[in-house]
């Protein structure tokens, strides 16, 4: 059954599903930026997180449509497995928000990979954001075809966007 999830609810049922995965999560955005994350007591950044997942096994797919600020790639650089194996993609026309649970479960929605659309910020600093987190097998699979599409370069060959790629697919 699909969960609408608004403002704060974005943190707190759909980051929190990343804390739990086990074997892929695949992420999809436009933007992104140096996100925060609780775990436990402590404020780490997201990308703690993905490489920690990384080194428990879990395949970790990454799609965005520009090269993240200073700030995100000063955390990158804190975490060597990120250079190895995370996979990443970037594509200038992606704009969906796509997260996907272990093939299970997916948040489809508006909100970017930053802390003012999904992260730690407080409701004054927030943007207003909606979208879909559901296990519903049909959207699980609609959404991942689409992110799928991308991450194999369907669509790179016809892109009137292909002069602004930095990184064609195909």
């Amino acid at each position: 059954m699909p969960t609408y999830i608004s403002n704060s609810s974005h943190y707190t049922e759909v980051l929190s599903r990343v804390l739990n995965v086990k074997h892929s999560l695949w992420i999809g955005t436009a933007d992104i930026k140096d996100l925060y994350i609780e775990i436990g007591n402590e404020k780490k950044p997201f990308l703690a997180l993905v490489a920690q997942l990384i080194r428990k096994g879990v395949e970790v797919r990454l799609i965005h449509a520009k090269e993240p600020g200073q700030n995100f790639r000063e955390d990158f650089d804190k975490y060597p497995t990120l250079y190895d194996r995370l996979e990443r993609v970037l594509c200038p026309r992606v704009h969906f928000k796509i997260l996907v649970f272990d093939c299970k479960e997916v948040y489809v929605g508006s909100a970017n990979l930053t802390g003012a659309g999904i992260g730690m910020k407080a409701e004054t600093t927030r943007n207003f954001e909606a979208g879909i987190l559901t296990d519903d097998p049909t959207i699980v699979e609609q959404a991942m075809n689409q992110f799928d599409e991308v991450w194999m370069g369907k669509h790179c060959k016809k892109c009137k966007r292909r002069d602004f790629c930095a990184d064609p697919i195909v």
